[in-house]
């Protein structure tokens, strides 16, 4: 391991390409590089923008303007401006074109000259995406970044981060083992990343043919992802892209050095650059978020059952000790992090934490009284659920609306002019249903090996922390994350 003992040593004088530098986990990664190792030469943020001066826009509006910075900005003070503009390069690009469609010669030739290690954060995360969206960015674009990096002379690394949920909804203990090309979830035959490619070619050419609107073209793409990874045991247009991107990159890698990082459901900061930051809703977020508004009334799942999160700076500094553990070294090493197998923490909890937190600091509504929130009605299979949409939205119709409605809505599923929320609540509880009732847990050996070596070897593991086990789950819930997701996230 090169230089173990320290991680900032390895950073010194580095060249980093981010990759989907404007989402939630790069920005801590970048932000943790540079207040870590300032003397680090360049970091590279490619961003989806027209030009230069647009991507130096987002730079600012959506990355430095954030909350996340102010510890950075507190210690350089008044020279912070200058010391971004001498540290940090923005790259007006996009993954899912060859080269990245950048513009700049100059650009392309100093970048394949100078990058030194590669940092893939860029995907589409979204379950319910069109499905040409997410294959263009989640798989094909791990083979414009795998190209890329092959013209990196003097690239040490590439760090593709995944998601764990690439397994699908496979139970038991699951293996930080690789997805061989082709090789479908549910023992199907035929899955071929370029077929997939010209199955949702010819679907937009028939629909444009067709004279259908930008609307019904959106939700047919987004219906043929779903279809399309239902019939290779995937549950979402998500992991089923981001699983055969996995297996571009086990195809196509030759020798490069290359790290792959599966991390779980990520959540708020655990400890750097400060307890509790986090962007946008996230997972299990939407039900804080619900709950604390007295909207969520009903919760689908086992409330015995485990769901695996782990705060984002674990993952970033997962990411960092495997970034200089790969470093020169082809590997087809995969870490999965998580905490269902060190730390679990259950469904049960999660509803105990909420209720007593919202119980002793109740959120506000719009009149600026307290909102006052209940015991929410667990329903732990698909029936209950169905007999509680029935009863809470169904049964207020009255007359035909009320027969159409509860025909359409329970045994056909296809209306959609007769109390559009239900349709809606529908369609997202099949899409999270797998992970509301997932009985896998996440197998991390590699991670816990790699955490052993990097800690006999010197590294200051206060620093680079992402051991499951420290996290002490109801203080982390009641005191970090949740008082976090009330901060930036309510409206």
């Amino acid at each position: 391991m090169e230089h173990f003992g320290s991680i900032t040593q390895f950073l010194q004088d580095k060249n980093v390409l981010v990759l989907g530098a404007a989402g939630f986990l790069a920005k801590i990664f970048v932000e943790k590089i540079l207040r870590v190792q300032p003397n680090v030469k360049k970091v590279y943020l490619l961003l989806r923008a027209a030009d230069a001066e647009s991507a130096t826009k987002r730079l600012h509006n959506e990355i430095l303007k954030k909350d996340l910075f102010k510890l950075l900005k507190e210690i350089h003070g008044e020279k912070f401006n200058s010391f971004i503009s001498e540290k940090v390069t923005v790259v007006p690009g996009d993954i899912s074109q060859k080269e990245f469609n950048l513009k700049d010669p100059n650009l392309v030739k100093e970048l394949y000259s100078e990058i030194n290690v590669i940092v893939n954060l860029a995907a589409t995360t979204n379950f319910d995406e069109r499905y040409d969206a997410a294959l263009e960015l989640n798989t094909f674009g791990v083979k414009h970044v795998l190209n890329f990096a092959k013209n990196c002379v003097n690239l040490r690394v590439l760090v593709h981060v995944s998601t764990a949920y690439v397994c699908g909804e496979k139970g038991g203990l699951i293996a930080e083992d690789p997805y061989k090309m082709g090789v479908s979830l549910n023992g199907v035959k035929g899955l071929d990343i370029n077929v997939e490619k010209k199955v949702v070619e010819d679907k937009l050419k028939m629909l444009q043919q067709q004279g259908a609107s930008e609307n019904e073209i959106k939700f047919a793409l987004k219906d043929l992802g779903i279809q399309r990874a239902k019939m290779y045991g995937w549950p979402n247009t998500y992991v089923f892209t981001k699983a055969l991107g996995e297996m571009l990159l086990g195809t196509m890698k030759e020798n490069l050095p290359i790290v792959i990082i599966r991390p779980t459901m990520i959540t708020s900061t655990y400890k750097e650059p400060f307890p509790g930051w986090v962007e946008g809703v996230r997972t299990i977020d939407s039900l804080i978020v619900a709950y604390g508004k007295g909207k969520l009334t009903c919760f689908l799942a086992d409330v015995k059952a485990v769901f695996d999160v782990i705060p984002a700076d674990m993952v970033v500094n997962a990411m960092m000790v495997a970034m200089v553990t790969h470093a020169n070294k082809p590997s087809d090493k995969i870490y999965h992090v998580g905490s269902s197998v060190g730390n679990p923490v259950r469904y049960q909890n999660l509803k105990d934490y909420t209720f007593r937190y919202f119980t002793a600091k109740p959120c506000l509504d719009k009149e600026g009284k307290p909102i006052k929130v209940g015991t929410v009605t667990v329903l732990e299979n698909m029936n209950s659920f169905q007999r509680y949409m029935f009863i809470r939205y169904v049964l207020p119709l009255k007359g035909l609306e009320l027969v159409n409605a509860a025909f359409c809505h329970f045994f056909d599923g296809m209306c959609f002019d007769v109390n559009k929320k239900v349709n809606t609540v529908m369609r997202l509880v099949d899409l999270y249903k797998p992970y509301l009732f997932f009985d896998g847990r996440f197998d991390n050996k590699n991670a816990e090996k790699m955490q052993i070596e990097a800690r006999q070897s010197g590294v200051d593991m206060d620093l680079f922390y992402f051991d499951p086990k420290l996290i002490d789950w109801e203080d982390y819930f009641m005191n970090v994350h949740i008082p976090g997701i009330v901060k930036y996230c309510f409206k």
